[in-house]
């Protein structure tokens, strides 16, 4: 990665599947889908809300975040900007002050693919941060290289602007614009199940006989 280079904001996903989409829980759709997740150590920074929305990616290397502090006023309400740290674990290029101006922008919130800083600061505002833990060594703006809006590679993930994003207490995942909507949908379907399923365990149903785990174990004994 040489220079600088900065590409077009991605189409936003529309505002319905989105609503959906925040609906749901990553770990209902962890049921049925197994590769759209980010790898598990990328977290929460602090107790936060579900967020759902558009992904914007920014790809930075080592100690530089010039490119960052450039693009942080481009971003809008509803985008998560998704941060390529290019396998650096020991430079968080997120902290305050750029909480503060993303938190300005409006945006959904931010997934970072290495530590941060100024943890206290980010919880007392409440933005919806997530990282692969905490770092007192922060970038610098040096001016040498970044790229914005392309593909990035985060959790292990292959992530493209314009991608679905859905983060909660239990992870990230991203999705394909194009099957966000049935994903959420069969979400939000298995919910309404389970939530059903408790209605009848709290009337004295045994669970095993309910999701029919005890008929499976009865047949082999």
């Amino acid at each position: 990665m040489q220079g600088f280079h900065v590409g077009e904001m991605p189409r936003q996903i529309d505002e319905k599947t989105r609503e959906l989409l925040g609906n749901c829980e990553t770990a209902t759709i962890g049921h049925f889908l197994h590769g759209a997740f980010l790898a598990r150590e990328i977290l929460p920074v602090h107790h936060t809300k579900r967020i759902a929305g558009t992904a914007v990616t920014l790809k930075i290397a080592g100690m530089d975040s010039t490119l960052l502090h450039h693009i942080i006023s481009k971003l809008r309400p509803g985008d998560v900007l998704v941060i390529d740290r290019c396998g650096d674990e020991r430079h968080a290029c997120w902290g305050g002050v750029m909480t503060h101006a993303a938190d300005h922008q409006g945006i959904a919130g931010v997934v970072v693919d290495g530590p941060v800083t100024d943890v206290c600061e980010i919880d007392k505002l409440g933005f919806p941060i997530w990282g692969r833990g905490r770092s007192a060594i922060t970038t610098k703006l040096l001016g040498i290289a970044g790229e914005f809006n392309v593909p990035v590679s985060v959790g292990n993930r292959s992530i493209s602007p314009g991608d679905a994003l859905l983060a909660d207490e239990s992870g990230v995942i991203t999705l394909q614009p194009s099957e966000a909507k049935a994903v959420a949908e069969c979400a939000l379907e298995m919910q309404d199940a389970e939530r059903k399923l408790l209605e009848k365990m709290r009337a004295g149903a045994i669970l095993g006989e309910i999701t029919g785990a005890s008929a499976m174990v009865s047949a082999q004994l």
